[in-house]
């Protein structure tokens, strides 16, 4: 059974930083793309970045490139976010995502990432 957990989320004033992990379990993590997905209050669930299997590719929301990083460390089957210069509107419930398929090119799609973590809530006061 894979199990995502996801901790590191809380409040923060703006212009702060938070970093939050995912834990990951039941699966061959190394193997497979990683992201990181968010949903704010009364809106879709939006894509924020991904990391390949083996760390060489990343992409970024448009929204956050810049302010935000995604790392993993494989040899602790965990991926990180680290989220600088964060503003009001990174308000959401953060969720961590494995992709479907292994050993493929990072991709945005939601449709694409088949076992959720159950969220991180992150709150960025003005």
């Amino acid at each position: 059974q894979v199990q995502l957990v996801e901790s590191g989320g809380g409040l923060v004033q703006a212009g702060g930083s938070l970093r939050l992990s995912c834990a990951a379990s039941g699966r061959t993590f190394s193997t497979y793309t990683m992201a990181w997905f968010r949903q704010a209050p009364g809106k879709e669930r939006e894509f924020v970045t991904a990391i390949s299997w083996s760390g060489g590719a990343t992409t970024y929301a448009d929204s956050v490139k810049g302010r935000f990083t995604i790392s993993r460390d494989n040899a602790k089957n965990t991926v990180y976010l680290q989220m600088n210069s964060l503003k009001p509107e990174d308000t959401a419930v953060y969720y961590c995502a494995t992709d479907r398929i292994a050993r493929r090119w990072v991709t945005m799609r939601e449709d694409e990432y088949d076992y959720w973590g159950q969220g991180t809530q992150v709150t960025v006061s003005s």
